[in-house]
């Protein structure tokens, strides 16, 4: 059995590995994207299974964000950690495949409804992380520069240090973005017992 210390450190082995693997992916070596890519994807489906609990749709979120990390990894700039980096890219590939079903199945017409509820909506439609991903999508209407800070720190649980690392901005404006992001979001969502 593994226990969270355990698997905290060989985490962090692994995240050095992780680390060299990026640098290197970023400067062109397909051998060390190919690496990387399989090291990281039990990391990115965790994190999209954080925001999209349905399992298929953490899958998918998953397959769009490596994609994403495939074909933009030379734009990891090395502000940051990688993982830090790799944390923005699945919570908003997660966001945004949460989005794309919230709009297919919005698209439906009622008669066009199947007889058994589609597994691909089903999150859309009866997840418990509903009120938390239209929260996001309300706060990123009126106040996008808010939603990065809150997902990397409430959802993703980076510490604010390496959030201000990773955004380039001062610790204190991490920490002001962050109060003001859940002051907004806080009445939107809902409670459950």
């Amino acid at each position: 059995m593994t226990t969270d210390s355990s698997r905290d450190r060989h985490s962090d082995a692994d995240g050095a590995d992780v680390e060299a693997l990026a640098v290197r992916a970023a400067a062109g070596d397909r051998d060390a994207l190919e690496t990387l890519l399989a090291a990281i994807q039990p990391r990115v489906r965790r994190i999209c299974g954080r925001m999209l609990l349905y399992p298929e749709d953490a899958d998918e979120a998953t397959q769009d964000a490596l994609l994403l990390v495939a074909t933009k990894v030379h734009q990891f700039g090395g502000r940051s950690r990688f993982t830090t980096w790799l944390h923005a890219v699945a919570s908003n590939s997660a966001r945004s495949t949460y989005r794309t079903l919230k709009r297919r199945a919005g698209e439906r017409l009622t008669a066009e409804l199947p007889p058994m509820p589609d597994p691909r909506t089903t999150s859309v439609i009866a997840g418990s992380r509903l009120d938390l991903l239209e929260a996001l999508d309300v706060l990123g209407a009126d106040h996008p520069e808010l939603v990065e800070p809150l997902v990397l720190r409430d959802v993703q649980e980076l510490d604010y240090a390496e959030i201000a690392r990773f955004l380039d901005i001062p610790l204190g404006t991490v920490k002001s973005r962050i109060h003001a992001a859940r002051n907004t979001v806080r009445p939107l969502l809902v409670v459950t017992d």
